[in-house]
């Protein structure tokens, strides 16, 4: 009796004692190559293959081999072609060689995550608030009432952020869980490679045995139909065996295009969480918490008051922006051996301003100012110096200043042909004034948002 005809017996009664379909995925892919020193050696075409029939049928197949007479104690995988016969035929009808894989221990294949994205390094303000409560609770690794977790904004919001803060929570909080972060495309691409090495079968074990799985940018997969057929049943199994799935997305599940409407519908089964624009509170605190790393970074340079709230009022579309342009304007003062102030910043930051520059003329200012200290447009471009049209003059000249890239001899001429050195006194008398009068800043900071909605 040969060693392949015990293997064919065993294998026979391993399809009746375990269901033609699990044979089928898991004992027929294998191939005996040799039986010496007590050791069955099998190729098998992965080495998650080889690894799961170790651990779950492992003692069956060794108790088999010792009822055929065989001292089998144990068993030893490695990766080749599951059979020659199968190679054989694949070859013949042009299909591609399986790509080499390693024998050792598995690595599940995620995007590296990111050091400085941790719940500490997030700044929390009232338009993420829900967004990053939602992922905290999913780090901490307690019971979760909502999967998915469904995370969506636009660019520079802080999606990633939380998405990294997420796994390295999770990882500090339970070592032992096997948590998967990639970008959806990564997903696309490694199904695709699954699907030209047929290996299918690995792929879908290595998914659906994960703790938690999170997708970043799930959108990539709009229109892409094989892609979103996996996608749509490694979600439900998941789902089903009470793993957490956390996804982002550009927009909300029901506003992207090209993705199925089950999938739709799955998606928002859970709790849907959306990082709205930053508000001006927000920007500041972002700031705020960036400039003491630039300040022990650059312990030379000085940075004027005014310059962190100029940047929070006038970058609002995007934190990565805002941040950058802090950076931007800390080296620029660090090679230049100068003092950040209002007219650098200016200066630095003139491309930056110009695309972020908000639709606000000095025009509308005045007239909102005007109408807020119940005065007529006329009075703040008049010469009257009285304090009750002065200060309203001067809370416009600085709303000017800091709202619209316009130059302070450009503003000086809009109020009335005022020279320049007018209208920095003016910014200067208000940027003091905020910070003992309560009135003022409560004026101004109204004022804004009124010009800004």
């Amino acid at each position: 009796m040969s060693d392949i005809e015990a293997w064919g017996r065993i294998c026979t009664d391993m399809k009746s004692a375990i269901g033609q379909e699990a044979y089928q995925s898991w004992i027929d892919p294998l191939s005996l190559d040799r039986i010496d020193s007590g050791t069955a050696h099998f190729a098998a075409p992965t080495t998650f293959i080889g690894r799961w029939v170790e651990r779950n049928y492992g003692e069956r197949i060794r108790s088999s081999f010792v009822r055929e007479g065989y001292e089998v104690t144990r068993l030893n995988f490695t990766v080749a072609p599951a059979t020659p016969q199968k190679a054989a035929v694949e070859q013949e009808n042009g299909a591609p060689k399986p790509a080499a894989v390693t024998t050792g221990e598995e690595e599940l294949p995620g995007s590296p995550l990111d050091p400085r994205f941790t719940f500490d390094s997030f700044v929390v303000g009232k338009p993420n608030e829900l967004a990053h409560a939602a992922a905290r609770r999913v780090g901490e690794g307690g019971e979760v009432t909502f999967n998915p977790l469904f995370l969506y904004g636009g660019v520079g919001l802080g999606k990633t952020h939380l998405m990294h803060a997420i796994a390295w929570k999770l990882q500090e909080e339970n070592p032992g869980f096997r948590v998967l972060y990639l970008s959806a495309e990564q997903f696309m691409y490694r199904f695709v490679q699954a699907l030209r090495f047929r290996d299918t079968i690995s792929f879908k074990q290595m998914f659906r045995s994960v703790d938690v799985l999170m997708v970043d940018d799930v959108q990539f997969i709009a229109g892409k139909d094989s892609t979103q057929e996996e996608f749509f049943h490694t979600f439900n199994a998941l789902i089903d065996q009470n793993k957490q799935v956390i996804i982002s997305a550009d927009r909300a599940p029901g506003e992207i295009e090209g993705i199925e409407e089950r999938i739709k519908s799955r998606l928002q089964w859970g709790l849907v969480a959306d990082l709205h624009p930053t508000d001006y509170e927000l920007r500041l605190g972002i700031l705020q918490s960036k400039l003491e790393a630039q300040l022990l970074q650059h312990p030379s340079v000085k940075i004027n008051h005014g310059v962190i709230e100029f940047l929070a009022h006038r970058i609002s579309t995007n934190v990565r922006v805002l941040e950058g342009a802090l950076t931007r304007l800390f080296a620029f003062a660090s090679l230049v051996g100068r003092e950040i102030d209002m007219d650098m910043t200016q200066e630095c930051l003139a491309d930056l301003l110009r695309a972020s520059e908000r639709k606000v003329t000095i025009e509308e200012i005045i007239r909102k100012v005007a109408d807020h200290y119940n005065l007529r447009m006329n009075d703040l471009l008049s010469a009257r110096r009285a304090r009750a049209i002065a200060r309203p003059r001067q809370v416009a000249m600085f709303l000017a200043k800091t709202l619209t890239s316009k130059s302070l001899p450009e503003i000086g001429r809009k109020f009335g042909g005022r020279d320049h050195t007018t209208v920095i006194h003016a910014v200067k008398k208000v940027e003091e004034l905020k910070l003992t009068d309560s009135q003022i800043a409560e004026d101004v900071e109204l004022l804004r948002r009124m010009l800004e909605a």
